[in-house]
């Protein structure tokens, strides 16, 4: 396995950071059972589930979200 040193993967063009930050994503997605969650991350996530089933009307579409964020610019 080659070793690399991040300071030379940040003096790479923006376009080949991307590409290798998304081969890293993609690697950890991968492995979801690799990746736990701490106590505060699932009582967040719970509490937001909660949230979501109490008041199922009040969220957003992730289509209308992602509109947004790139209409607001």
């Amino acid at each position: 396995m080659t070793t690399l040193d991040l300071t030379d993967v940040f003096k790479l063009p923006a376009v080949e950071r991307l590409r290798i930050a998304s081969a890293i994503w993609d690697s950890v997605a991968s492995e979801p059972t690799q990746i736990t969650l701490t106590a505060a991350q699932a009582k967040e996530l719970d509490a937001r589930y909660a949230d979501y089933l109490a008041h199922p009307a009040e969220g957003l579409a992730w289509s209308e979200v992602k509109s947004n964020i790139f209409h607001s610019k």
